[in-house]
């Protein structure tokens, strides 16, 4: 896979997904009241994603990352969005308007990110 077309989409995605994950573990308690979700949520939510960061981080370093593992972060990010959706559309919990937008505008930044990565492979497919 050509690295100049798939690793500055990996690595913006570790660098969102790990900012992301270190707010939401450091601030949970904070932003619960801003949100109107819980804490718990926020925070397992935040530990998920430092990991992922990682890993993204560490695939977007690699001279040519292997495309199954990008097709797993690609998998991954768009679940992530559909988990997003379900959160607000499902009821169980209730959070405020600044809530409703942030799952939102969380879910459409890693929606984009997978799409990047999408176009990424088909380009690289295109490539090989």
């Amino acid at each position: 896979m050509s690295s100049s077309t798939i690793r500055p989409f990996l690595l913006a995605d570790a660098l969102v997904s790990g900012a992301t994950g270190a707010l939401l573990v450091i601030a949970a308690p904070m932003l619960e009241s801003w949100l109107g979700l819980p804490a718990a949520l926020l925070r397992y939510a935040g530990i998920i994603l430092l990991p992922f960061a990682m890993v993204v981080g560490w695939l977007g370093s690699q001279a040519a990352p292997p495309r199954a593992a990008v097709k797993a972060i690609v998998a991954t990010n768009f679940a992530w969005v559909a988990a997003s959706i379900l959160l607000l559309v499902a009821g169980d919990v209730n959070p405020t308007t600044l809530g409703i937008a942030f799952v939102l505008f969380q879910a459409a930044v890693v929606l984009v990110l997978g799409e990047l990565q999408v176009m990424g492979l088909r380009k690289t497919a295109r490539i090989a």
